[in-house]
């Protein structure tokens, strides 16, 4: 596991690193508690046989970033262990309830599920150190996947997004990356708008008709044979080849990086709605602003998960989460296209300065 810290941080943060081996069941894993100013850190625990500690910092500023431009109580963290998801069921529960285990101490970071984990997962971080959120319902959670939280928000921001373009969601034709909880949820609410999707993919392959899938057709096939590809209402393409599917909304929900100065120029999407966290590099965020691709980024469009889990940790109900959602992720996407209009700057930049205010205003607050 790459442990180098050199380069990181800045006065924001991070608070702290913490690098957690358990031996005995093989565990490895890195906390990155980004900054508490606003409150007690949410963020998600990603499991991945990659993930390192930069990848973990630049997701735990996201998360500050995001969790300060949503206005919630919360600072930002995010971790990562470093092992297969596919693993055995039996294993995975092991390394999650070592994880928990060791984090005990870590009384200002809150877990969350995120890539690799779920609400099981979550289920036996609270048993083990009563402290998590994206529980199951049954333990007293508002679970993020089931009712689709993140997608919620994503078709929130679409709501607000399209119309600064000229783009009508009714008929507009969607390309997901990563059809996964948030990628198929993503779809689901934008369908409900009257979007057509018109390409999926997923680790294993990828699907596209230009004249739109069966949604509910392929999220069943999905189920039944774990992938897209194959898919009979569609034809198959090349996994990577959704990035220049000819579409209106292109929506990265897969991994990190996934859009850079190699690939974006194959971009034909109008709007860019950031399901992934980080998925763009720098450079392919001044490519799309450059060539009038409005790209929605991360910490704005895909909230929805962590205002949820917010909600849920204060003890509110799923009616308010919708509601808290949607209002917020509208409130901010407005936001944050009216500084970038004004400001002459990158949606991403943008965003980084409403959200980088109101972290700052709240330091002022804290004993140096």
């Amino acid at each position: 596991m790459d442990i180098s810290i050199q380069g990181l941080g800045d006065p924001l943060g991070p608070a702290k690193v913490v690098f957690v081996r358990e031996p005995r069941v093989g565990l490895e894993a890195i906390v990155v508690v980004d900054n508490v100013a606003c409150g007690p850190a949410i963020g998600g625990t990603r499991m991945a046989v990659d993930v390192d500690v930069r990848e973990v910092f630049r997701l735990a500023r996201a998360m500050t970033f995001k969790n300060a431009a949503a206005g919630l109580a919360h600072g930002g963290a995010k971790s990562g262990i470093v092992a297969d998801p596919g693993c055995s069921p039996a294993q995975k529960e092991a390394l999650v309830r070592a994880f928990a285990r060791a984090i005990r101490a870590i009384e200002d970071y809150i877990p969350g599920p995120d890539m690799g984990t779920n609400e099981a997962c979550m289920a036996w971080v609270h048993d083990e150190i009563g402290r998590a959120v994206g529980l199951p319902r049954v333990v007293g959670g508002i679970p993020l996947d089931e009712i689709g939280a993140t997608g919620l928000g994503l078709a929130a921001a679409a709501e607000v997004a399209a119309p600064a373009i000229g783009l009508e969601l009714a008929g507009a034709r969607v390309a997901v990356q990563g059809f996964g909880a948030v990628g198929v949820h993503g779809a689901r609410f934008l369908a409900e708008h009257g979007a057509v999707l018109v390409a999926a993919s997923d680790s294993r392959g990828a699907v596209h008709a230009p004249a739109g899938l069966d949604l509910a057709a392929l999220i069943a096939h999905k189920h039944e044979a774990g992938q897209v590809a194959g898919f009979a209402g569609g034809q198959d393409i090349d996994r990577d080849a959704v990035v220049g599917v000819d579409c209106d909304i292109w929506i990265p929900a897969a991994r990190p990086d996934v859009l850079t100065a190699d690939n974006v120029s194959g971009l034909k999407a109008k709007l860019v709605l950031q399901g992934a966290n980080i998925p763009a590099t720098p450079a392919a965020e001044t490519w799309m602003h450059e060539h009038g691709v409005l790209s929605v980024p991360d910490f704005i469009a895909n909230a929805g998960g962590v205002i949820c889990a917010a909600v849920e940790y204060h003890d509110g109900t799923q009616a308010q989460a919708v509601e808290v959602i949607q209002n917020k992720i509208r409130a901010n996407t407005a936001e944050t296209l009216d500084r970038a209009r004004a400001d002459g700057l990158e949606p991403r930049a943008a965003a980084e300065a409403m959200a980088r205010s109101r972290v700052d205003e709240a330091m002022q607050y804290r004993r140096g």
